[in-house]
Order: C-alpha cells, then structure tokens, then sequence
C-alpha cells in the first residue's frame, strides 16, 4: 500500500473535514496532529480519519508533511466530546478542537520537545553517598534537586522542573554517572490522616456522591461558608482510594480569584501524590507552562486539572469525577469564537463517561434549580455555616430616599449609617469590605457649562475617568487619552466627574474614616502578574482595614477578619432591559454577603438602595434563595423565557449600522424558506446596547423556539445561506445566549 487518505479537521469555519494524501511511513492514526498546506500556508490540524481511498479527485490532493509522535493520539471519546460541541455550537469541528490544544502542540517546530520523558527518578546506593560530595558548594540549584532526591523515595521529572527548569537535563547527567536511577511511577498510597471533620449535612451530601455509580449529576446548593470544597475534597479521597489511577476535572469561574480553593486542592493531594499531580489550566498561564500541564494530564500524570472554563475541554483518559464550583458564574460561558458553556460540556461530558458530576453554589443557575426541580439533578443541600458559631450576616438595606428625607446627605455616595459602621469596625480592629462592581474613579466626565460629557471616539460609550492614571481609558474598546484641562467645546476649566467607581470610593474613605488602612482591588490593581495574591496575602494578613473592590472580591475569599460588607450602587441592575440581570445581582449580593462573619465574628451587610422593600432585596434580607429563585423562575415561565424555551443570537458587525441590519434582514428572508421554520419564533433586527466598538457597527437578531431540537435543526440549515448572504463585514451565531 503505497499511500493512505486522512481526513484532518481544521481551525476553519467551513463545517467540514479536509482530504489529504498521507506517506504510510508517517504512521498516521485519528487523534494524531498533522502538519499540512492549506492555502499559501503550513498549517496544523488533527488528524480525523485514515482511510484507503477519497472521493477528492487525485489531482486536487495534497500531501501531509509530517505527523506529530511526541504526544499519544487523542481518544476516540474526546473527539466524541469534539463532534457534539461542533453540532451544538455551529462551529466546525476544527474551530473547536484545535484552539482547546495549548500552542505547542500547534506548532511543528516545537513537537520533538514534546517527548515524554522519563518519568520518575530516585537515587541509587552510590549517588547517596556519592552525589553531595560531588557538587560545588556554591551550586545550591543543584543541591535542592540533590536533597529532594534523598528526602522522597521517588521525584516526578514534572516535580524535578518545578525545583530547578534545567532538573531533567541534570538528572540525565546523574542517570549516565550511576547517582540516579529511573524507575515506573510509583502507585498512590495510603491517604493521609488528620482531614477536617464533616458536619452533618457535608457528610451526607458526600456519603451521597461516594456511592453514586454511572451518570449521576448533583446540585450541591450550600450557603456561603457551608464547606462546599470540603465536600469536593473528601469525594475526590474518596475516588482516589476506590481508583487509584483515577483522575478529577475540577472548574472554578476565574483561576486568580480564588487562590485559597488552589492552595486548599494543593495542600491535600500534592503531599500525597506530589505536586505535579494537580495542575492548573487557564488562559493566563505562559505557553510552556500550559503545555506541560496539558500533557500531564493527557499522559494521565496528573490525577487533578483545576481550571477555568477551557480546561473542559482538555484531555483526561482516565476521567472519572467532574465538580464546577460556583456553576451559576457568567464567566463559564465562552463570549468569543465557540461561544460555549464550560458547565453544560461539563454535564455532558460526565454523561458520555457514566460518571458523576457536582454542580456547586450558593446561588445556583436558574437552569440548574430548574433542572433539579425536574428531577433531572439531585439537590444536595448545606444550610448551615460549616463553623459551629459562624452564623450568615444581618443584612439591612440603608434607605437613601429616607436618608434624604431626614437631611442625612451622602459624601460620595457614602451614607452616615454605613460610614459610622466602618468606624466602629476599625475601632475593634476588625475588617470591612465595600462592594461596587464599577471601576476606574468616575464613570463620566462632564461639562457643567455646555453639557459635554467625554465619549470615546471609536465606541457608542463613555470613556472612564481614572484619576490615579491621570487618563480617560475606554473599558470597550481600550482607547485612552489623558483627562482634558478644560472642556473641548467651551473651553470651561471646571470639568465634573459624574457617579463613581472604586478608585473614587477609596480617596473618599480614606478621608473619612481617617486612620483606616484602605486597599482597593479591582482590574486596575491587579495588572500584573502575581500582584493579586500579593494584596489578598494584605487582607488576609489584617494588614488591611477597609477593603473596596469589585466582584473580584465578592466570591471564592475566606476573608477570617470581616465582619462588615457594605454594597454601593445596585440599584442599577433592577432596571435593566436584561432578563438575567436581577438573577445576577441577587447572585452576586449574596456571595459577597457571604464574606461577613465566616470566623464567629457576627457578621453585617448593609446595602445602600432607594428601593428597600423591592422583592430581591427583601429575599436578599431573608438569604431566601429558594424564594427568589421559585418566583424568578415562575415570572420566566409566564413570560416564555429561559429556561422554557431555547434562544439563539445572531451578530452581524459591519461598518455601518445599515449595513448590519440589512444582513440581518437578508438571514430573516433566508430562515422563513427553512421547513422547519414554522417552529421558531423570530424577531426583527435590532441594533445591540452599545452599537458601535472600535468603530463596527454592531446589530442582532433573536430567534427561539420550545424545542431545542427543532431549533438546532433550524439553525443548521440556516448556515449555508448565511454563508451565502453578503454585506457584512463578520457575523457569528450563539446558542444559549447569556447577554442580549
């Protein structure tokens, strides 16, 4: 057989696989990488099918340049994993496959490095009494690497790098001397003693996930401070000592804001297993480091992937307990390219194996609680604090129209009653924490005299005053000009800034609570790399009196000091044209709420609001959940929306808003010929909330239906023709929409 036919999946939106001629020497098999023309280019893809013969005329076939050995073929039930988030997003399967591989696997020049090597060292009887000898006294790289050696009875090659980047050659040195031998990896022993006691309730919801067998989704609804990861942790010994080779997917919202659930994950099961058996996965990590913890867990090295939401798609052959912590959080649903939903493929993805999957939050999804009333998820339920006199906070709504009334002014939007509380925390030397999820110092610049207000050029927006920068940045686009000295059109030197953000809100508490140590963390202090654990170390430290920040602060810290929140200006949210916004606000009132009194100090929430007999916030008083969300989800089914029905959003973005809309007009003349359009319901073309960033035009069209399969059968008809339409510069189509 002289030569071989592949079928290579692509990063291209056609929703197809590419022929290619293939030299048998190249051992090609599905789940390899491949290194092909396409175009003018050299491009990578992977490797779908092998076949003897293709339909593509011979003269049109191109040949496969080199296939990628370093990495072991991908599994049949990940390119499954593949093929269904393809069919469901409308994307090709190449558009989801190859962006989920870290960038050393896409790139040829870099696959020989990819080789695995060997695995686990130790020291033989000469190296130990050889080997310290032997090295400089000055060298003391190179004498941690010796000295881990001879403290553990075998070092991981992953665990050698984290000790010294240059280990594994050094270790090949010492293999090649006699000083160290390398051995199979060593199996899991017994689990250590001394872990935390549940309480009832966590031992209950944990005997319960132990003894699930197959496909079995659980709703784990527990309070702030309930010990949720507790529960995570012990059903993850649980596994491990049933399976020893057995490995856990873990998500988390966002990998930097949660740092103690890292540390938590780490503490138990790398002492026991190494380090190299949890890693993480998320788009901050350096290419390099991305890539080993990748292989790691493809090599079935790793026993624990903790990620954000791109980590569901990485590749454990031997996965066998999904958890996603705070499941209701946006932030698990992809908002460019394959726009899809980590905690829905996570769902899914324990169906495929039979295996069980934890859904974790002090404010499920609506769509999870639903799913759970149908019977679909099992509830698990923690309604007490997990520490014996850590009860949830008082939380009181501060009424600003009465503050008013009674002459009670707010300096900078501070109230009297909230200003005095953080008074008297810092006099008892305890912490407080002020919520507002808005940052920069003030939302607006404006003109008194003329009425000019300080737009971005390229953006339907304002632009973001930020004082401490001297700089008006916008937070759509990222243009940036320094504050004017006086207004551009009448020439007025006394310029306002209108409303406020976190920057603004710690220049005034600092003057008003004179004496506080005040820190504020939000995007803008957190820039660099590492500077946010550094300023939560601060808190947690007491460093810190007064702590003001955005929903960075709000979910994931087990602040031990605070025993006070305050929450600014959110008001906003419960007038929104958004459907989700008040499910997202009483979400994120109560997990900051959370963050008072969690270490016995009686804990305090004081939400400043000119609506304090408004539903949410009386069920926000109450920590009634259930409430809310039962009524919440009886306002959506009277209205006909999420979760009873099934919504997809297309985009058009174009130079011209007219442009975008007549494309879209195009698509609804285009869908009304599909046969299955009877079946769904659509609506005109509208113009999106901010129309125009860095200068597109931005236009939508909202489709639904009652059927989820009658709307994936329309939406995939659909395509063709919108490939076919002209006149927008891009367009893209989401399913299960977040934002519309």
């Amino acid at each position: 057989m002289n030569e071989v036919f592949v079928r290579i999946a692509l990063d291209h939106p056609l929703p197809t696989l590419f022929d290619y001629r293939c030299d048998p020497a190249l051992a090609p098999e599905p789940g390899m990488l491949a290194s092909v023309p396409f175009g003018k280019r050299q491009v990578v893809g992977l490797i779908w099918e092998v076949a003897a013969t293709s339909e593509v005329p011979a003269d049109r076939l191109r040949d496969v340049r080199a296939v990628c050995h370093a990495v072991a073929p991908l599994a049949g039930e990940w390119l499954e994993l593949v093929t269904f988030a393809a069919d469901y997003y409308q994307r090709s399967p190449g558009e989801v496959a190859l962006p989920a591989l870290p960038q050393a696997l896409r790139e040829p020049a870099r696959w020989s490095r990819l080789e695995e090597p060997p695995r686990t060292f130790r020291l033989t009887d000469e190296g130990r009494t050889a080997l310290p000898d032997a090295l400089p006294p000055r060298a003391s790289a190179l004498r941690r690497l010796a000295a881990a050696l001879a403290e553990r009875a075998a070092l991981d090659a992953a665990d050698a790098r984290a000790i010294n980047a240059k280990a594994l050659s050094v270790l090949s040195e010492w293999v090649a001397s006699g000083w160290v031998e390398t051995i199979d990896r060593p199996s899991a022993s017994a689990l250590p003693a001394g872990r935390p006691v549940l309480t009832d309730e966590q031992a209950q919801a944990y005997e319960t996930i132990r003894a699930a067998r197959g496909f079995a989704p659980f709703l784990l609804h527990g309070v702030t401070g309930s010990g949720k990861t507790e529960v995570y942790l012990h059903a993850l010994d649980a596994l491990f000592t049933e399976r020893p080779d057995a490995q856990a997917l873990v998500l988390v919202p966002e990998i930097n804001l949660t740092p103690q659930f890292e540390a938590a994950f780490r503490a138990r099961f790398a002492a026991l297993h190494g380090p190299a058996s949890v890693v993480t996965l998320h788009s901050g990590m350096a290419d390099g480091e991305r890539a080993r913890s990748w292989l790691a867990a493809h090599r079935g090295h790793a026993r624990i992937v903790l990620g954000t939401r791109l980590a569901v798609l990485a590749s454990l052959p031997r996965l066998a307990l999904v958890v996603v912590d705070e499941e209701h959080d946006p932030a698990y649903k992809q908002q460019e390219g394959l726009r899809y939903s980590a905690r829905d493929l996570a769902v899914w993805r324990a169906k495929q194996l039979s295996i069980p999957v934890v859904l974790g939050s002090a404010t499920p999804s609506l769509e999870s609680w639903w799913h759970a009333g149908q019977g679909r998820y099992r509830r698990l339920t923690l309604a007490r604090r997990a520490v014996a006199d850590a009860a949830l906070p008082a939380v009181r709504m501060i009424d600003l129209e009465d503050e008013r009334r009674r002459g009670r002014a707010s300096v900078d939007g501070l109230s009297g009653p909230l200003v005095g509380a953080l008074k008297a925390r810092v006099e008892r030397g305890e912490q407080s924490l002020v919520f507002l999820n808005r940052r920069g110092y003030a939302p607006v610049l404006a003109c008194d005299a003329c009425g000019w207000v300080a737009g971005c050029p390229r953006c339907s927006a304002y632009v973001v005053l930020h004082k401490p920068e001297s700089a008006m940045r916008c937070h759509h686009c990222g243009w940036e000009t320094r504050i004017p000295r006086a207004c551009p059109d009448c020439g007025n030197v006394d310029l306002a800034p209108l409303g406020r953000g976190t920057q603004r809100v710690e220049e005034t508490l600092a003057a008003l609570v004179p004496g506080a140590r005040v820190l504020r963390i939000d995007a803008d202090s957190t820039r660099r790399k590492g500077s946010a654990q550094a300023l939560f170390s601060d808190v947690h430290a007491g460093e810190v009196d007064i702590l003001v920040g955005t929903q960075m602060i709000a979910k994931g810290h087990d602040f031990r000091r605070v025993s006070l929140v305050g929450v600014l200006n959110a008001d906003a949210a419960l007038f929104s044209h958004d459907f989700r916004a008040g499910e997202r606000l009483f979400a994120q009132l109560m997990q900051v709420s959370g963050r008072a009194g969690r270490a016995g100090l009686p804990g305090e929430v004081l939400v400043q609001t000119r609506y304090p007999r408004h539903a949410l916030y009386q069920a926000l008083s109450r920590h009634d959940y259930v409430g809310f969300a039962d009524a919440t989800l009886g306002e959506r089914r009277d209205a006909r929306l999420p979760p009873f029905v099934y919504q997809a959003l297309l985009r058009a973005e174009a130079r011209t808003l007219e442009g975008a809309l007549a494309f879209l007009q195009q698509a609804c003349v285009a869908l009304a010929e599909i046969g299955t359009a009877d079946r769904v319901t659509v609506y005109d073309p509208v113009p999106m909330t901010i129309v125009k960033v860095a200068n597109v035009h931005r236009a939508q069209l909202l489709v639904e239906s009652g059927s989820r399969a009658a709307l994936l059968a329309t939406l995939r008809a659909w395509q063709p023709a919108l490939r076919a339409t002209k006149g927008a510069l891009r367009w893209s189509l989401e399913v299960d929409p977040l934002d519309i």
